[in-house]
């Protein structure tokens, strides 16, 4: 395996960097998540209204994913060891597959408390403060969303961007709410568009809660990159000096990296050297063109047409004088 040092170092600087951003993004997403349970809950309780008190319960939740995400960077960000040669990057593979599991959860619930509870009306309207908060809940979350996912795409975080998914579906359940508060405020009789727009939220949290399991899945099991990346190793591999053919590339995710190994041919009568020099003029020229690449091994063999000649050439003649 060749690794340059220098990617290296530069790797392990930027995951250190990278993991404050995580940090840091996912503190204020927390204590914004306390505050607004502690909102909505006091609205919800002097409003009456059940919704708002079940959304400030669903906000809550989201601190469970808050505290994961903290939690697990500590450790992901952890350089290699004895016993885990590859690093801990698996650990946000698994702390994002976590956050999906837990929006399916959510989405489920609110889906069958909506469809178990379509019958029941409200005792009494509910108060003008419960509409404020649930507005306010909407925008605030929204805006956190934007924020959240806005870095995890520039530090390519999958665990931060599936919590700024989860702070949207905090966002979006709250909608049925300041529907169904306003709704109770004009036309009290109406208190079933509450249960009608959870069903309709269940749905797009459960979409959520997959588009963010199945990539950490594919993951879990190794699944290769795309084929257009594929296409990009081989088009800068082919194009490196001295490599005549490029077979059994295997490519990884760990986390949002790529892992890579693959056999290059070049000439059988080439030094052991320059061999290696063709080698490491790969490696450089995929990390430097696909900055997702952090590790490459190649495996050199020689063009049996090379080789052979290169044998007869040394072989005595057996005929002689």
């Amino acid at each position: 395996m060749k690794k340059t040092e220098n990617s290296l170092e530069t790797s392990q600087h930027a995951g250190s960097s990278r993991e404050g951003y995580v940090r840091k993004v996912t503190w204020i997403g927390l204590l914004t998540n306390i505050s607004l349970s502690g909102l909505k809950f006091a609205a919800g309780y002097f409003g009456r209204s059940q919704a708002l008190i079940a959304d400030a319960i669903h906000s809550l939740t989201d601190t469970t994913t808050d505290i994961a995400v903290i939690a697990g960077s500590h450790y992901w960000s952890r350089p290699p060891d004895e016993r885990h040669p590859y690093g801990h990057r698996r650990l946000e593979t698994l702390v994002t597959a976590f956050i999906g599991l837990m929006l399916a959860a959510a989405g489920i619930g609110i889906g069958w408390q909506a469809i178990s509870t379509l019958h029941e009306q409200h005792d009494s309207p509910p108060g003008w403060i419960a509409l404020y908060a649930a507005m306010a809940s909407i925008i605030t979350k929204e805006i956190l969303y934007r924020w959240t996912a806005a870095v995890g795409k520039k530090i390519k975080s999958p665990a931060l961007a599936a919590n700024a998914w989860h702070h949207r579906t905090d966002a979006i359940s709250s909608l049925p709410v300041l529907i169904a508060v306003g709704g109770a405020l004009l036309f009290p009789s109406w208190s079933f568009l509450d249960r009608v727009g959870a069903v309709v939220v269940s749905i797009f949290i459960l979409h959520a809660a997959m588009k963010i399991i199945w990539p950490a899945v594919s993951e879990l099991v190794d699944a290769g990159a795309p084929e257009e990346i594929q296409k990009k190793i081989a088009k800068i591999v082919c194009n490196t000096s001295g490599v005549r053919e490029v077979h059994a590339v295997r490519t990884r995710y760990v986390s949002s990296s790529i892992q890579i190994d693959m056999h290059i041919v070049v000439d059988g009568s080439i030094s052991v050297r320059e061999g290696h020099e063709i080698a490491d003029k790969v490696e450089n020229s995929i990390i430097s063109g696909l900055p997702e690449v952090v590790d490459v091994v190649v495996h050199v063999d020689p063009s049996e047409d090379s080789s052979d000649n290169s044998r007869l050439r040394q072989q005595p003649d057996a005929t002689g004088p």
